[in-house]
C-alpha cells in the first residue's frame, strides 16, 4: 500500500525538531532510519502530516563514555553499535546484541532510538537495556528528563515518550559479565 501524504523536513538540530514536531500540533513524527516507521506508513496505521528528519543531527549519533557512564546517542545505527570499540570492551553484551539486530541494511539504517520508541515485543534492545539498568535520555519543550528503562517500556509497542518528546540518549555503567542469547523463529527471521 501507498502512504498517505505528508510533508518533509529535515532538523539540523535536536532544538530544530522539536520546534519543527510542536509546529505540527502533535500530527508530525520523527524518522532516521525509518524501518519502523515506514511499514506503518505504508498500511496506514500511523498516517502523520509531517515527517521530521533526524538522521543527520550529530549530537545524536555516537558512543561516548566518561565518569564511569556510557552514552549512546539515540541516532546511532545498529552497526556503529555492535562495532563500537568503547561498548566493546566496557559493555559487550551491548555489541553483541546489537549485531544480532535483521541484517546488514537494517543495522546500516536503523537506530537505537527508532528501534526503543517503535518498542516492539520482539526487538532486541528493550530486554538488553533492562538487563543492564540502562536510563532513556527525553528531551521535550518542559527540558530533559531520564526514564529508566523498566519505567520507559509501558506495554507493547507502548512506551513512557510524549509526543512531544525525542530520545536523544540511552546511559549505562558498565557490565563485563553478562550475555545476550536469542531464540530465533525460522518463519519470521530477516
Amino acid at each position: 500500500m501507498i502512504p498517505s501524504a505528508f510533508e518533509y523536513e529535515r532538523a539540523t538540530s535536536v532544538d530544530d525538531a522539536l520546534a519543527k514536531l510542536a509546529a505540527t500540533g502533535g500530527a508530525g513524527k520523527l524518522i532516521a532510519g525509518g524501518h519502523s516507521l515506514v511499514p506503518l506508513m505504508k498500511l496506514r496505521l500511523n498516517e502523520p502530516t509531517t515527517i521530521i528528519d533526524i538522521a543527520r543531527i550529530p549530537d545524536l549519533a555516537g558512543v561516548r563514555e566518561g565518569d564511569g557512564v556510557i552514552e549512546i546517542g539515540a541516532g546511532t545505527v545498529h552497526h556503529d553499535v555492535a562495532t563500537s570499540s568503547v561498548l566493546h570492551d566496557q559493555c559487550p553484551v551491548v555489541s553483541d546484541t546489537a549485531a544480532t539486530i535483521g541484517d546488514p541494511q537494517v543495522r546500516n539504517r536503523g537506530t537505537l532510538g527508532g528501534s526503543l520508541a517503535h518498542a516492539d515485543p520482539a526487538a532486541d534492545y528493550p530486554a538488553m537495556l533492562l538487563a543492564v539498568d540502562a536510563q532513556i535520555q527525553l528531551q521535550g519543550p518542559g527540558g530533559t528528563r531520564a526514564v529508566a528503562a523498566q519505567d520507559f517500556f509501558q506495554d507493547l509497542f507502548t512506551v513512557d515518550l510524549r509526543a512531544d518528546e525525542i530520545i536523544t540518549a540511552v546511559r549505562f555503567a558498565p557490565v563485563r559479565a553478562a550475555a545476550y542469547a536469542k531464540l530465533y523463529q525460522r518463519a519470521s527471521r530477516f
